[in-house]
C-alpha cells in the first residue's frame, strides 16, 4: 500500500484562521481511477476561501472508513498537536469521509478535538447543541449503514459467483489470475510454485513426506518459494493451509459462508484422490462437517445480562438423549442463578415481542416526522437570522479596530497607545468570539429528506431489519436501538430498556397518556350552598 499523500507546508498564508483538508476514499484503485480525492480536495478548498480559512495542508487515505487507525489521519492528528497554538479547523467534504462507523466517527471526533483541530463539513453543521449532536449521531449512524450494506451486497455477488465454481479471493500459493474469454478472471498455474505445491502434495499422500514438518523443511529449501520469516523460514500455519485447500485439487469450499464442496472452473494442481488422502492422513478419518458458527445461533449473546448479577449471560447447546436443545445462562461464579439454563426460546421470543412493541404507530411516527421537519425549517431561518446579525457585528468590529490602529499611528503619548492596544486586544478576543458562533450557525447544505430518509426508514420499522436473520445487521438494531444490555430476570423475563434517544422519543411505551380535561374542571365538583 503507498504511502498517504500529506501535502503541506510551515509557512502559513495571512489569515485568521488556518485549516486543514481531510479526504478518504476506500481502496488504493480508487486513488488512480476516477476523482474520488481530487473532487474531495476542490469541493473543500471551495468551502475554505467561502469561509476566509488558509488551507495550510491536505491529508489522504485509501483505506475502509470503519477503523479510525489511518496513516493520513495519524498524521494529520501529529500535525495539530504540533500546532495546537495557533488551533486549525479541519474540513472534511461530507461526514461519511471521516468514517463508516458511528463508533471509529466519535473516537476521531474526541482525538481531532483533543488535538485542538474543530471539525466542519460543507455538508453538515457540528455542533454541541443537543439536536446537532442527534443528527450528527443519525448520520454517522446512516454512513454505517451504508457501509455494511455495501459489503453485504459485495458477499452476495463474490457468494454467487463462488457457487458456480469461480474462486474470487486472493489467488492461493501456486496460483495466478488471468483473464479468459467466457470467464472472466479465472485460476491458472503460476510457476514455478504450482511444480513445487503439486510435489509436495503428492509426496505428502504417498508417503514421501511422513510429517508436516518435512513439507516445511521442503518448502523452506526452494528458492523460489516465499519466506515469510526472517530467518528463512516459514509459519506452519501456511503449510497446513496448502495441505488442506481444496482449491489445489480443483475444488471449491467456503464453510463459513455455507458453501459446500463443489467443482471448480479451473484445473487442479493434483486429483481429487491425491486431495482426499492428503486429508486423510492429516485427519485419520474423513473430513469432519463444518459447524455453524454459534454467534449466528445466538445473537443475543453478549447483549442479554443476567437480572440477578448484571453480567452478560453465555450459551450453550446441550445434549440430549435424541438431540441437542439451546440454552442461555448465566456463567458467573457466586450468582444465584449460576449455571441454571434458560430456553433460547424465552430468551429470545421476549425479544422479539419487546422489538415489536417498540415499533411506533403511522399517527405517531407521521407526527414526529412533521415535528422534526417544522424543527429543521426553524432552525434553518433562526440560523440565517444569526448569521446576518453575527456578520454586521463582525464588521463593526474590524471597522472600530482599523480605526484605533490609525489613531496608534497618529499619537506618541505612550499611555494613549497602551490604552488604544488594550482596547484592540479586547475586540480580538470578542472577534474570535463571533467568528467561533458564526461558524457554528451555518446552515447545513441539503434537504431534510436527503439528510433523514435513510435513518428513518430504520426508526420506523427496526424489527424488519432484524427479521432478515443476518447477523451483523441484527448486531446493528442492537447496537442502535438500546442504550445499555438488556436485563433478563428468570421469574420476570425482561425488565424495562434502557433505549437510545431516537427510540425514547418515538417509542409507543414512551408516549404520556393524554386526555382531555372534563367539563367541570380541575377541582372537585362541590354541592351549591
Amino acid at each position: 500500500m503507498p504511502k498517504p499523500q500529506a501535502s503541506h507546508t510551515e509557512t502559513f498564508p495571512e489569515t485568521d484562521q488556518l485549516a486543514v483538508i481531510y479526504c478518504r476514499v476506500s481502496s488504493i484503485k480508487q486513488t488512480t481511477q476516477g476523482s474520488g480525492l481530487t473532487s474531495q480536495e476542490a469541493r473543500c478548498r471551495e468551502y475554505a476561501k467561502y469561509k476566509g480559512y488558509g488551507v495550510v495542508a491536505v491529508f489522504t487515505d485509501d483505506m475502509s472508513g470503519g477503523s479510525s487507525a489511518r496513516p493520513g489521519m495519524l498524521e494529520m492528528l501529529s500535525f495539530l498537536r504540533k500546532h495546537r497554538r495557533a488551533p486549525h479547523v479541519v474540513i472534511i467534504d461530507d461526514i461519511s469521509r471521516l468514517a463508516r462507523g458511528l463508533e471509529a466517527h466519535l473516537q476521531l471526533r474526541a482525538d481531532i478535538s483533543g488535538a485542538g483541530g474543530r471539525l466542519e463539513s460543507p455538508s453538515i453543521e457540528f455542533g454541541e447543541d443537543s439536536d446537532s449532536i442527534l443528527v450528527e449521531n443519525l448520520l454517522a449512524s446512516v454512513a454505517q449503514h451504508q457501509r455494511e450494506k455495501n459489503g453485504e451486497q459485495t458477499r452476495n455477488r463474490m457468494r454467487a459467483r463462488i457457487m458456480s465454481g469461480y474462486w474470487c479471493f486472493k489467488a492461493p500459493y501456486g496460483y495466478r489470475y488471468e483473464r479468459k474469454s467466457g470467464h472472466g478472471n479465472l485460476l491458472v498455474r503460476d510457476e514455478p510454485l504450482a511444480t513445487i505445491i503439486q510435489d509436495a502434495l503428492e509426496g505428502y499422500a504417498c508417503g514421501r513426506f511422513a510429517s508436516q514438518a518435512e513439507v516445511k523443511r521442503f518448502f523452506e529449501d526452494q528458492p523460489a518459494f516465499p519466506k515469510c520469516l526472517p530467518n528463512g523460514e516459514i509459519r506452519q500455519q501456511r503449510v497446513t493451509d496448502i495441505l488442506t485447500r481444496a482449491t489445489y485439487a480443483g475444488y471449491i469450499e467456503v464453510p463459513e459462508w455455507d458453501i459446500s464442496l463443489r467443482k471448480a472452473q479451473h484445473d487442479g494442481l493434483v486429483s481429487f484422490a491425491t486431495w482426499k488422502k492428503v486429508q486423510e492422513k492429516l485427519n485419520g478419518k474423513a473430513k469432519a462437517p463444518f459447524r455453524k458458527d454459534i454467534a449466528e445461533d445466538f445473537p443475543l449473546r453478549g447483549f442479554v445480562a443476567c437480572g440477578d448479577c448484571g453480567k452478560s449471560m453465555t450459551s450453550c447447546w446441550s445434549k440430549g438423549s435424541t438431540k441437542s436443545y439451546p440454552y442461555y445462562l448465566c456463567d458467573t461464579k457466586g450468582c444465584s442463578s449460576y449455571r441454571k439454563s434458560i430456553r433460547r426460546a424465552d430468551i429470545e421470543e421476549g425479544f422479539e415481542s419487546l422489538l415489536r412493541n417498540m415499533t411506533p404507530s403511522r399517527n405517531l411516527l407521521s407526527v414526529a416526522r412533521k415535528m422534526f421537519a417544522d424543527l429543521w425549517d426553524e432552525r434553518l431561518a433562526r440560523a440565517e437570522a444569526d448569521e446576518q446579525d453575527l456578520k454586521k457585528r463582525l464588521s463593526e468590529i474590524e471597522r472600530q479596530s482599523d480605526a484605533l490602529l490609525v489613531r496608534i499611528v497618529e499619537t506618541e503619548s505612550v499611555p494613549v497607545i497602551t490604552a488604544y492596544e488594550k482596547k484592540i486586544g479586547a475586540l480580538s478576543e470578542e472577534k474570535l468570539l463571533v467568528s467561533e458562533k458564526l461558524e457554528n450557525v451555518t446552515p447545513p447544505s441539503g434537504t431534510f429528506e436527503n439528510l433523514f430518509e435513510l435513518a428513518w426508514r430504520f426508526l420506523s420499522n427496526p424489527w424488519k431489519i432484524w427479521e432478515s436473520e443476518v447477523l451483523h445487521l441484527r448486531r446493528l438494531v442492537l447496537r442502535l436501538t438500546f442504550a445499555q444490555q438488556l436485563v433478563y430476570d428468570r421469574k420476570t423475563g425482561y425488565r424495562t430498556p434502557d433505549l437510545s434517544l431516537p427510540f425514547k422519543l418515538l417509542s409507543p411505551s414512551q408516549t404520556p397518556v393524554c386526555e382531555m380535561v372534563r367539563a367541570a374542571g380541575l377541582e372537585p365538583a362541590r354541592a351549591r350552598p
